[in-house]
């Protein structure tokens, strides 16, 4: 299996295992983000936009309510038990016009400059060839339409996040990890790189400081179930998940935490009209 075929995989299965506490309130940084990603877009009446990496429908769902019935919204996700989530809350918004597909984005056979939107919110980074990855959504965006990204920018979820490695390195070392997978373009500076590797000139890129918020010990670890933090959690030991819950929930409890980071970057740009 090469690079691409186990980022998928683990994707896939970290995220499907994920569905369980994805859309928990304690996580609202999945719909504040997503919406927020949509909101710079400005979409209208009657546009189609493609969402991919859509887990359960923070970005296409609102995406879908802008561009109203004439418009048609598409959402790819890996993890079909997000995408069932993602369905059902469409339907009851009573949204026709979306549609969620299990599929890899990279692989979608979709026509050129298909859509007026191309979005992708915390998800370019799990793919090893970023560049590659943006240039195959770059394909798929009309003239004059535009694609969105957005990533997590530096010190995420921080301070708990190093609490947490630090208990994974104690517990299981093989599976701690020195770099998170966004880390690698969690700058400005390095954002444009990539795009620019990719093909992209100009783009408009906002940094953006924030916080999440964690209510109690157990709303963390709520967190920690329902993001990408589970692909590790599910690879322990009952025992060994037992303390670096314990280790997780003592800094929360002792170190009085409220919050945590969340800053993020958004990357909007728009295809040049030819001539």
């Amino acid at each position: 299996m090469n690079d691409l075929e186990q980022a998928k995989a683990r994707a896939m299965a970290t995220y499907n295992a994920a569905a369980d506490h994805f859309d928990h309130p304690a996580n609202t940084f999945w719909d504040r983000f997503g919406r927020t990603t949509i909101e710079a877009l400005d979409l209208q009446p009657g546009q189609t936009v493609l969402d991919v990496c859509c887990g359960t429908g923070a970005s296409a769902i609102p995406a879908a309510h802008q561009v109203g019935p004439e418009g048609r919204v598409l959402g790819v996700d890996l993890a079909e038990n997000l995408l069932q989530l993602a369905t059902t809350k469409a339907t009851r918004a009573g949204l026709t016009n979306i549609e969620f597909r299990a599929g890899d984005f990279l692989s979608l056979g979709l026509a050129d400059h298909d859509f007026d939107a191309v979005v992708c919110v915390f998800g370019i980074f799990f793919v090893p060839d970023m560049p590659g990855a943006v240039r195959e959504l770059w394909r798929l965006v009309r003239p004059g339409g535009r694609l969105a990204l957005t990533t997590w920018g530096p010190n995420f979820f921080e301070p708990a996040n190093s609490v947490f490695w630090n208990a994974i390195q104690q517990e299981a070392p093989e599976l701690h990890k020195s770099f998170n997978p966004w880390d690698r373009i969690s700058d400005p500076d390095l954002l444009r790189v990539m795009l620019w590797e990719a093909g992209i000139e100009a783009c408009d890129i906002t940094a953006e400081a924030g916080v999440h918020p964690i209510t109690s010990p157990d709303a963390w670890w709520t967190t920690l179930l329902g993001s990408g933090y589970r692909g590790t959690l599910d690879q322990l030991s009952i025992g060994a998940r037992a303390r670096v819950r314990e280790a997780s929930l003592q800094f929360i409890r002792e170190s009085h935490i409220t919050a945590v980071e969340a800053n993020v970057l958004y990357a909007v740009a728009t295809k040049p009209l030819p001539g």
